[in-house]
């Protein structure tokens, strides 16, 4: 097993990563910026280094100084967390070649996903459902194009390889607007992601957001943890999780998720990962990869009894899989909130200090949070501040103790999104189960 590991993050995931760590007896060491020595984690890991100033672009995406952080704390490996440089080929890449052991996919993978051309190809040699579309960039064939689009039917989606974060990428609904949306979303990618490579899929018009969680241990083992609708979206910014998806036949269910486990299979797959695909009328479409453990990873915990975290330690460590597929059962149902310290009417940050903080309890309910009375939110990072979920043997009991729960929970001295939320879980449509990723922000348009 791994002796010590550095946590390269911040926040609520730096905190959880240090538990795993403390479960399995490996010592920790927690690195932070200027603006966060009084974070939870960095008071409870056995050593700490500051690495730089406020700014993320001068510590938590330092890479020469987290390196030299894990040298002089004589640490074994990293684990980069969610954000920063969770999905940074050449941080990995750098962190092996200097004698570490990065926790996560190797820098190739983190590669391979990272272009989502490449890793479509990828899925469509497993058997994965891709969105119909070019299989690969446009290039300067405009009559292909042009072919392609008629062939695929309007409306379409112009996307960046590189992208992200909801950027680099355009929805054309005539063939007439196609070629300028072609070359208008090349420059943008160009100048957001250094890389202009664009491709062109059809564009599905009330789909869910649903993905599948695996696990691979680097040797050609692969399992699947069940799957999560993330359809609750601002922005294509998450807001509300739940596992598993309803309303899904699970004959889908299970296919989908067997093309995901050999695709993880056969690019010998190391550590967590989700598979993210857009969902409708009954078929599953696959969008593209994290190499990372997600936001969302607690409410498959909570379904599965697995713990993610301590899972990817083994693995990092050279350990086997510790659980096989037949081992794996989904029971009850779990959501997770995530409660931003933001204004719930414009979504504006809202940093400052914690006068008070009470988590909630009872039966089912988990709050993962690096919050305490009298810490002072910085207004330097992301704004998520906790991530209330709740368990229950099915949906209606998980809904029911999430309501109760987001009425226990009190923050003081900042606002958060906690109203939002409490509206939320008491929405009809939502009850109901299977909104669309569109649904939240037709809603809030509505306010």
């Amino acid at each position: 097993m791994l002796d010590k590991v550095l946590i390269a993050n911040r926040g609520e995931i730096a905190l959880r990563v240090l538990r795993a760590c403390k479960e399995l007896d490996i010592k920790t060491v927690a690195v932070h910026s200027v603006a966060d020595k009084d974070l939870m984690h960095v008071r409870l890991s056995d050593e700490s280094v500051c690495i730089g100033p406020a700014s993320p672009t001068d510590s938590y995406l330092n890479i020469p100084s987290i390196i030299s952080a894990m040298e002089v704390t004589d640490a074994d490996a990293v684990h980069p967390g969610y954000g920063f440089l969770a999905e940074n080929a050449d941080f990995a890449e750098q962190v092996e070649n200097s004698g570490f052991t990065f926790i996560g996919p190797t820098a190739e993978t983190i590669r391979l996903m990272g272009d989502k051309v490449s890793a479509i190809k990828v899925m469509l040699a497993a058997g994965v459902p891709t969105v119909p579309g070019s299989n690969g960039p446009l290039d300067d064939n405009k009559d292909r194009t042009l072919a392609l689009a008629k062939e695929i039917r309007y409306p379409v989606i112009i996307k960046a390889a590189a992208g992200g974060g909801g950027r680099g990428m355009r929805v054309v609904h005539t063939e007439a607007a196609l070629l300028k949306a072609v070359y208008v979303t090349q420059a943008e990618a160009k100048s957001f992601f250094g890389s202009g490579v664009v491709y062109l899929e059809k564009f599905l018009e009330n789909p869910r957001h649903v993905e599948i969680q695996v696990i691979g241990d680097g040797q050609g083992n692969a399992i699947h943890l069940g799957d999560r609708d993330c359809s609750l979206q601002r922005r294509h910014q998450k807001v509300l999780e739940e596992a598993p998806a309803p309303g899904i036949p699970d004959e889908i269910r299970e296919q989908v998720a067997a093309t995901c486990v050999k695709a993880c299979k056969n690019m010998k797959y190391r550590g967590a990962g989700t598979l993210e695909f857009l969902y409708q009328d009954e078929q599953f479409f696959f969008i593209e990869m994290n190499t990372r453990v997600q936001v969302e990873h607690p409410v498959t915990e909570m379904v599965t009894g697995v713990d993610i975290v301590k899972e990817q330690l083994r693995i990092a460590s050279g350990k086997p899989l510790s659980i096989s597929q037949e081992e794996v059962v989904i029971s009850g149902h779990a959501i997770e909130c995530r409660i931003n310290a933001e204004d719930p009417a414009t979504f504006l940050p809202c940093p400052g200090k914690v006068k008070m903080f009470h988590a909630p309890g009872g039966p089912g309910v988990r709050v993962d949070s690096h919050l305490y009375s009298g810490y002072t939110v910085p207004p330097y990072y992301d704004s998520l501040i906790a991530k209330l979920i709740t368990h229950g043997k099915n949906r209606s009991q998980a809904l029911v103790r999430m309501k109760i729960a987001l009425d226990e929970l009190l923050i003081d001295g900042i606002r958060s999104n906690i109203p939002l939320h409490r509206e939320l879980v008491r929405d009809a449509e939502f009850q109901h189960g299977g909104v669309n990723i569109h649904y939240l922000e037709h809603k809030l348009a509505r306010h």
